[in-house]
């Protein structure tokens, strides 16, 4: 089946399976975790990295194999498209990949230069042979138990695509939040003359210079990115709620009671909460900043959106010309949709890294796994998980086999 030769993974002509044991969507950290672990419990790739369907199948006891595809043109994950200001010094908690530690950094590196490279590194050393560009369009059941992967090989933006369908007998979801940014809808949106972006589309603060921003969000993107701004613009935050400070060191016990407060959601079927509602915000050094020049003035939310600035919630007119989304992200999970795994509350109802009553598919990075070290544990469980579903399908299997004979 083949697909275009894809960029920054697996290289030549490459050819998938048409069936492999697990399929791993994405290759950020909680992919390259599964992917870890997957090799450490005897999978193989099932596309080596010169870009050739591996071997597996051809001995008389075949080994499992797996298989990531990843949307990305490169290694990185989301930390491809961070702004080159978040350095070293200020990525909130980088954890090491399992199994081979970050190599030392200059503090002031630029994060999208040092991480990257490091997940780079990561594929290459372990042979994961991480397929791109894939698109995983849609995964559905199909006859026999298994699951049904269709993906586009060779990128939104390809000249040449190739569709492609694989068969799996269970799926790591490792698609993160970048993907889908949350842009909230206010009246007279439409109507604004001035300059509209989300986090996801931040570059640098120079492109703000003399201008007059509003920055709207109350997680740490917001906070870090107005107090980068407000050195070269005039900044004016606004949040819906009155932001709640965590006082003290955010110490191991803070993290694990956030985690805990996620993980009871994800339970209930509830969508995950966002970061900051799990942790309330630390005043980190650029919190500091803005309370010491005066610029950590909240206001609330304002009502409307006229096109030349937003309506305050006391009616005044306040004129700007950008406005800054730091409204968070969403699970990108719309190419699950055929699998009907939605609650009526919203979210997936969660055992672990199990979506509740479907054991072939798993979700990492999603919920109380978003953290990177929450990503590794996960990448770790659902592979546990996912062997010990095969090998009871397998004795299944075996017992039915022995019955008939």
């Amino acid at each position: 089946m083949p697909a275009t030769p894809p960029a920054g993974g697996a290289r030549g002509a490459l050819s998938l399976p048409a069936a492999v044991d697990v399929v791993v969507v994405g290759a950020g950290q909680a992919g390259l975790s599964a992917g870890y672990h997957l090799l450490r419990r005897g999978f193989v790739p099932a596309v080596v990295p010169d870009g050739e369907a591996g071997p597996a199948g051809s001995s008389p006891a075949p080994a499992r194999t797996f298989v990531v595809l990843d949307a990305e043109d490169g290694p990185g994950g989301a930390w491809r498209h961070r702004w080159r200001s978040l350095r070293m010094s200020t990525v909130n908690g980088i954890y090491d990949l399992p199994g081979v530690d970050k190599p030392p950094a200059d503090p002031q590196a630029p994060s999208v230069d040092v991480l990257p490279a490091y997940f780079a590194d990561y594929e290459h050393e372990l042979g994961l042979g991480v397929v791109r560009p894939v698109r995983v369009r849609r995964v559905e059941r199909a006859d026999g138990g298994l699951l049904a992967v269709l993906a586009r090989a060779g990128g939104e933006e390809a000249t040449e695509v190739t569709e492609v369908t694989l068969r799996a007998r269970a799926l790591v979801n490792a698609t993160g939040t970048w993907s889908k940014p949350f842009w909230p809808r206010y009246p007279g949106q439409e109507t604004f003359r001035g300059r509209q972006l989300h986090t996801a589309g931040y570059v640098r603060a120079e492109d703000f210079a003399g201008r007059r921003v509003a920055v709207v969000g109350g997680g740490i993107s917001a906070l870090q990115l107005m107090e980068e701004i407000s050195h070269v613009g005039e900044t004016f935050w606004f949040t819906r709620r009155e932001p709640v400070w965590h006082e003290g060191e955010f110490d191991a016990r803070a993290g694990h009671d956030a985690v805990a407060r996620v993980e009871e959601r994800v339970r209930a079927g509830l969508p995950p909460l966002s970061v900051v509602s799990a942790t309330g915000l630390v005043r980190a050094p650029y919190v500091r900043s803005l309370e010491e020049r005066g610029l950590l003035v909240r206001r609330p939310m304002f009502t409307r959106i006229e096109p030349d600035g937003v309506v305050q919630a006391d009616g005044t007119l306040l004129p700007v010309d950008v406005i800054f989304w730091n409204t968070g992200f969403r699970a990108a999970l719309d190419h699950l949709r055929p699998l009907g795994l939605r609650e009526p509350g919203g979210g997936v109802r969660m055992e672990g890294t199990q979506v509740a009553g479907e054991p072939r598919v798993h979700l990492v990075g999603y919920g109380p796994s978003s953290s990177t070290v929450g990503a590794n544990r996960a990448g770790r469980d659902a592979v546990n998980a996912i062997v010990r579903f095969l090998d009871g399908v397998a004795a299944v299997a075996q017992g039915a086999s022995a019955q008939a004979g």
